[in-house]
């Protein structure tokens, strides 16, 4: 398969043993650079009567604190008078950028062009291992602002001789797809499914578009929801994971989970109550470590920092592909976590029991949910809006038994509460750009708390 092509292969395949003392050593030159360079870091450890010397592997990171975005935010203006996490002069800056701020005020990072050599390198080995050739066209829908996704796309495609159609956004004319030819996208789920409906309209059915594979990024998604895609299209759909911090991971054509670069990110997985290491196969809350090799740079780096984040190690083992890198599941928000019932529900729950495969005939998968509280003390009611292509010969209390019951079967904690009624479950079927949704500013929010 032209997956099993490698962008690094004396890295990407490093037998486990090699790959494990490998990334000791760059834990140990991360730790060192941070206590020289960081301003952060350095009175981080002094207030913490920390070493840095003494930390030389995974084991000795539990001995550090760890930190959060707000972390990063107290530590950078308007809050202070220096960008305390800036790690090079300026005049080794090569870019400033910032997180989207989806999660609060944006988040500062420095990136050198070291640092961008290593942001290329992780998304050229996904791309590698997603099939792309010399050649191959792809469309990026994705921001070229501040953050730095598309931009970092563009370079590794650059490496690789891939030809960037630089769209941004998926709301390009269609006749781009007919006259360009690309060979992939790269966008969201709803972008994605938003485009194949503008395509079908304007006579381009998106099976006949000559897309060998799409990329999605950007959020997490429900197994239901990359199947129900990969029928429109009629290609696979590679899931990749990555933020400005540089967390880059992603799936091979194996589609076994996706590959983490454990040269360059190290990712430990905690406890609810962030105290220990989970094992593998237990889902734990992501936290995230830059690796720098020995006698390199970072215009900005990270230790220890909670990524938010959740989700399992798939395996350590080699991949069918030959890589052996250590594979996670797809990750998902903490903050599209809600309590219901006291039961924890993700968005992603919710999207599998939209995405089920007998709803999809009449529906176009555009959902929302809300949270209410009930008229009884402790009742909660979970409304979810789903879009019909049809709403005329969609039948509600079909559409509605069939997600009560295939959420119960992602969630089945949630059945006890639903049988003693205090949780309700109420579905509504809405024609295309009936969700409020479609009317609020900026991204849209598909699980909404309002208790």
């Amino acid at each position: 398969m032209t997956g099993d092509r490698y962008y690094n292969p004396a890295v990407e395949t490093l037998a486990r043993a090699d790959l494990d003392a490998l990334v000791d050593e760059r834990i140990h030159a991360t730790v060192r650079y941070a206590a020289e360079h960081s301003p952060f870091y350095r009175r981080w450890f002094e207030r913490h009567k920390i070493r840095p010397e003494t930390i030389r592997d995974h084991e000795g990171l539990r001995d550090l604190p760890i930190i959060s975005g707000a972390t990063i935010r107290r530590y950078q203006p308007p809050n202070t008078t220096e960008f305390c996490f800036k790690s090079v002069p300026w005049d080794a800056v090569f870019t400033v950028n910032e997180t989207s701020g989806t999660s609060g005020v944006p988040k500062s990072f420095f990136l050198t062009w070291e640092d961008w050599e290593r942001y290329a390198g992780k998304y050229a080995r996904l791309f590698v291992s997603q099939g792309f050739l010399a050649g191959d066209r792809v469309i990026v829908c994705a921001s070229y602002g501040m953050n730095v996704g598309a931009n970092t796309m563009t370079l590794a495609a650059r490496d690789l001789g891939v030809t960037v159609i630089p769209e941004g956004k998926c709301t390009f004319p269609v006749r781009v797809m007919a006259h360009y030819r690309p060979t992939a996208v790269i966008g969201s789920v709803f972008k994605l499914l938003r485009l194949a409906r503008r395509m079908e309209a304007e006579g381009h059915p998106p099976e006949e578009a000559g897309i060998k594979r799409l990329i999605v990024g950007g959020e997490s998604f429900a197994p239901a929801s990359r199947r129900y895609l990969e029928e429109v299209w009629g290609c696979p759909v590679y899931n990749t994971y990555g933020s400005t911090e540089g967390t880059m991971c992603g799936e091979c054509t194996r589609q076994a989970g996706l590959h983490v670069p454990e040269d360059l990110v190290h990712f430990d997985l905690y406890d609810p109550r962030m105290e220990r290491f989970v094992r593998d196969g237990e889902t734990g809350r992501l936290v995230y470590t830059t690796l720098l090799e020995p006698g390199r740079r970072a215009g900005t780096l990270l230790i220890n920092y909670d990524t938010e984040d959740t989700c399992s190690v798939v395996s350590r083992e080699r991949c069918g592909c030959g890589r052996t890198h250590m594979r996670i599941e797809n990750p998902r928000r903490e903050a599209e976590t809600v309590l219901v019932a006291g039961v924890p529900l993700n968005r992603v729950d919710v999207e599998a029991a939209v995405f089920a495969p007998e709803h999809m005939a009449s529906l176009n998968g555009e959902y929302e949910a809300f949270i209410y509280g009930g008229d009884e003390a402790g009742e909660t009611v979970l409304r979810v809006s789903m879009e019909s292509h049809d709403p005329a010969g969609a039948d509600p209390g079909e559409v509605e038994e069939t997600f009560r019951s295939t959420l119960f079967r992602s969630v089945p904690a949630l059945v006890e509460a639903y049988e003693d009624g205090s949780l309700q479950i109420v579905c509504a079927v809405t024609p295309p750009g009936g969700l409020e949704l479609h009317r609020a500013p900026g991204r849209p929010k598909r699980i909404v708390d309002r208790r």
